[in-house]
């Protein structure tokens, strides 16, 4: 990946939506040698999907945080098969350090997410966990 495929990525993740005239104009490149590369970072998958984020604006009103779980001796992987099964944890990263897993959780309102926390509270193999709810997302994305 070259310093062109670098900027039309930049460019895409930006605005999914910008036209092939206005990347080559972006990056002095032909509107050919444009559609040729965003196809083979397609067919290389680099590229898996154009798509679109809706804004915080648009969500039902609700509840998101991030949880960090230690996890007990060699239990992650089951901790992290019920974790998955959760519908309020949006993504599961695991990581290094004191915490093996970030959760990252959306519910309703605050007697949901209350619930839900003592729900992965009580999942087998989870030593300890500590809470953050996101007041305000100030930037989002790559």
């Amino acid at each position: 990946m070259d310093d062109l495929d670098q900027e039309l990525l930049s460019a895409l993740r930006h605005n999914a939506r910008t036209p092939v005239s206005s990347l080559a104009a972006m990056t002095g490149a032909s509107r050919a040698t444009v559609a040729a590369r965003i196809d083979r970072l397609v067919a290389s998958g680099t590229i898996a999907a154009f798509t679109i984020r809706t804004g915080h604006e648009t969500r039902a009103a609700g509840v998101r945080a991030i949880v960090m779980i230690e996890v007990l001796g060699k239990l992650a992987d089951r901790v992290a098969d019920q974790l998955r099964g959760l519908p309020q944890v949006r993504a599961l990263h695991s990581t290094n350090g004191k915490w093996d897993f970030v959760a990252e959780l959306e519910d309703r309102d605050l007697v949901s997410f209350d619930e839900t926390l003592r729900r992965i509270r009580l999942v087998n193999g989870i030593n300890s966990t500590e809470t953050s709810i996101l007041l305000k997302t100030r930037k989002s994305g790559f």
